[in-house]
């Protein structure tokens, strides 16, 4: 099983992969620089050819970076807008470094321009910045599935395929569990369902990662608040049916759930617990 949790970068790579084994897992998600924003640490490459060297000796992988939160492709301001494209464009050339990895983000938020101009804007930026690489980067780029709170631009299957459309790029998708149930696709009662029609839209071949969280609220409500596996309104027999799911079990997952690291190591060894 491919699973781990997300992690502090501070000490860089090395630090992330040890601690990753300590704690069971074998991936692991990272910010690639404060969530709020900000410009980057500068790579240490000695660092990074230490931690390739660990991780294949040690099976991790793939691993997940994060965009920062405040990055917005879909913003009503250009200077919102440039700085998304800045940041990504600098992290995908900071991660040509690591071969392999997978780069999350969050589509966007129109706020208030509608959903079609924000996936034009989104579908822009992403085009844009493969253009400017000249090749297609090693990182393989992912949107995450959202709840649909606000603004927010992905909060269904089809807004996630139209932006994949719209770029012709090799984009996967990060499904997060917290956000779909709070999109309103019942995972608890019709997972089957939920997949089926998430293969339909999107194609399951595009499904690169699971962010693995429960959720604080009911089935539709459009927010966005994680809770520890087993504690929230999935609930634990949802989280053991979706990691023995046959179209799933060999998806890596990654917890965001609001533990420390004692406790995703409990929540690794009780999902590891519930494989069939």
């Amino acid at each position: 099983m491919k699973i781990g949790c997300h992690l502090s970068s501070s000490g860089g790579y090395l630090a992330m992969a040890q601690t990753a084994v300590s704690i069971g897992a074998n991936v692991f998600q990272f910010f690639t620089r404060n969530p709020r924003g900000g410009a980057a640490k500068p790579i240490d490459k000695a660092d990074v050819a230490a931690f390739l060297e660990y991780a294949e000796a040690n099976g991790i992988g793939p691993i997940l970076a994060h965009a920062p939160y405040t990055l917005n492709a879909a913003g009503d301001n250009t200077r919102v807008r440039d700085f998304a494209e800045m940041t990504m464009t600098d992290d995908l050339m900071r991660l040509e470094l690591t071969p392999g990895a997978m780069y999350n983000f969050h589509p966007g938020s129109h706020v208030g321009q509608g959903s079609e101009k924000g996936i034009e804007l989104i579908s822009d930026m992403l085009k844009r910045i493969f253009d400017g690489f000249g090749k297609t980067p090693s990182t393989t780029v992912l949107l995450e599935t959202m709840s649909g709170k606000g603004s927010e631009v992905g909060r269904n299957f089809e807004e996630l395929r139209e932006i994949i459309d719209r770029t012709g790029l090799p984009l996967g998708v990060c499904l997060d569990t917290c956000h779909i149930w709070d999109g309103g696709y019942d995972i608890v009662n019709d997972l089957d369902g939920v997949l089926e029609e998430f293969d339909r839209v999107v194609g399951l071949d595009r499904l690169m990662a699971i962010h693995t969280n429960d959720s604080m609220n009911v089935l539709g409500a459009h927010k966005d608040r994680h809770e520890k596996i087993g504690k929230g309104k999935i609930g634990l027999a949802a989280f053991e049916r979706l990691v023995n799911h046959p179209k799933l079990k060999d998806k890596p997952f990654y917890l965001e759930t609001p533990c420390d690291l004692q406790g995703y190591k409990q929540e690794i060894a009780l999902l590891k617990g519930m494989q069939r």
